[in-house]
C-alpha cells in the first residue's frame, strides 16, 4: 500500500512531556514508521513569546541529549520555533536574535526546523511576502536538512479569521509562489481539528501551495478547556491510505497523555499499511493490547464511551468505579487514566493564553 513518512509533533498546550517520556516514545514508535519528532510544546516560552532569549542551561542540555537519542534511533529531531509576530518588523535586532537561535539549533543537532507563524495576528496586507522573506533569510543560515513553515492560516477553517483577523486575499497562493520549492508547508485540513481528509481536498491544497503539504494532524491532541475533559484513544478514521500520494509527510499532534497516545498512533500506521482492508475497531484492539497488555486493553475498550465521549464533568459516580478499576493496575497507561480522572490534565483558557 502507499505509504507516507509519519512523525510526532509535540505541539499542544498544557504541561509538556518530560525528556524520558519523549525518548521512550521515539523508541516505541520508530518501528511503526514514525521517522521524525518535532519538539514544539506551547509551554516552552523560549520558542514562543520569549523566543529571543536563550534557553536555560538545563533545558538546552535536555534538548541536546534528546537530539542525540533521536539520532541513535535514526529519527530526525526537529524544533518548532514561533518567533512571535516577527514579520511585523524584521529589523536588525530581530535578525540578530533569529541568527542566534538558529545557531543554537545547529549546535544541539536540529535536523528539522519548523518556522511556525500560527496563533498570531494575520491581518497584514503583505503577510505572505513578509513571511517568505523571513523563511528565505533563515534557510540561508541553518544547517537543518528540512524546513517546514506553518502559515498563519493553516486551514480552511474560518475560526482563524475570527480570532486572528481576516486572511489577506490570496495569502496561501502568494506564500506558495514565493517560498523556495524545497521548503515544506504544514496544513491541518478543512478544520483546525479535521474529522477526515480526502485526496481531493489535499490535491487542491497541493495546487494552491505548489507543493504537497506536511499534514499537521490534530488528533489525538486533547488540549484546551473543552478537549482536555476527554481522552482521545479511538483509532484513526477518515485518513484513507490514498492520502499518501498527496502528502510530503504526516505529523501527529499527540494527546497530553503520552502512553495512551501510542494507541491511536499505531492505528494510523495500520491505516496506511492496510489500505482498503483497514478496520478501525480491529486496529484499536490490536494497538491497545500492544501498548497496554491484554487485561488493561480490554478495560479501555469496555470503558471507551466513558473515557472519550462523556467527559469529566459528566462522569458523576461512574468516576469512582473507573478510578477503582484502573488504580488496581500497575501500568503507566492506567496511571494516566487515574491522573485524568483526578483533573491533572485539565487546561483552562487562562492557561492557554499564558502560553
Amino acid at each position: 500500500m502507499a505509504q507516507t513518512e509519519l512523525g510526532l509533533i509535540e505541539g499542544f498546550y498544557g504541561t509538556p512531556w518530560d525528556w524520558k517520556t519523549r525518548a521512550e516514545t521515539v523508541v516505541f514508535l520508530k518501528p511503526h514508521g514514525y521517522g521524525f519528532y518535532l519538539y514544539a510544546p506551547k509551554a516552552d516560552a523560549f520558542l514562543r513569546r520569549r523566543w529571543q532569549e536563550e534557553h536555560p542551561e538545563a533545558e538546552a542540555e535536555g534538548l541536546r541529549a534528546f537530539a542525540a537519542k533521536c539520532r541513535a534511533q535514526s529519527v530526525r529531531f526537529g524544533v518548532g520555533l514561533s518567533p512571535y509576530e516577527i514579520y511585523r518588523d524584521f529589523n536588525a535586532e530581530a535578525k540578530s536574535a533569529l541568527a542566534r537561535k538558529l545557531a543554537f539549533f545547529d549546535d544541539i543537532g536540529v535536523e528539522e526546523l519548523g518556522l511556525l507563524f500560527d496563533d498570531m495576528q494575520g491581518s497584514q496586507a503583505d503577510l505572505a511576502e513578509a513571511q517568505a522573506r523571513i523563511v528565505d533569510w533563515a534557510a540561508a543560515r541553518t544547517r537543518a536538512a528540512r524546513i517546514t513553515v506553518c502559515p498563519s492560516y493553516y486551514t480552511d477553517d474560518p475560526i482563524l479569521d475570527r480570532i486572528f483577523g481576516a486572511r489577506p486575499p490570496a495569502y496561501l497562493e502568494t506564500l506558495g509562489r514565493l517560498l523556495d520549492p524545497a521548503i515544506h508547508v504544514f496544513w491541518t485540513g478543512e478544520e483546525v481539528c479535521s474529522r477526515e481528509y480526502s485526496p481531493g481536498h489535499l490535491a487542491r491544497v497541493s495546487e494552491t501551495l505548489r507543493r504537497k503539504p506536511v499534514l499537521w494532524d490534530n488528533y489525538p491532541v486533547n488540549d484546551g478547556p473543552r478537549m482536555s475533559q476527554y481522552l482521545h484513544i479511538r483509532a484513526f478514521t477518515g485518513r484513507p491510505a490514498a492520502m499518501a500520494g498527496h502528502l510530503a509527510a504526516h505529523g501527529v499532534n499527540p494527546a497530553l497523555q503520552p502512553v495512551l497516545s501510542r494507541i491511536p498512533a499505531l492505528t494510523l500506521a495500520a491505516s496506511y499499511a492496510e489500505g482498503d482492508a483497514y478496520e478501525y475497531g480491529r486496529a484499536l484492539a490490536r494497538a491497545a493490547e500492544t501498548v497496554a497488555g491484554p487485561e488493561l486493553a480490554a478495560f479501555i475498550r469496555d470503558d471507551l464511551l466513558f473515557l472519550q465521549d462523556v467527559g469529566l464533568d459528566r462522569l458523576g459516580k461512574a468516576a469512582d468505579g473507573l478510578r477503582a478499576r484502573y488504580a488496581a493496575i500497575d501500568h503507566p497507561a492506567a496511571r494516566e487514566i487515574i491522573r485524568w480522572l483526578d483533573g491533572a490534565y485539565r487546561i483552562t483558557q487562562a492557561a492557554m493564553e499564558a502560553q
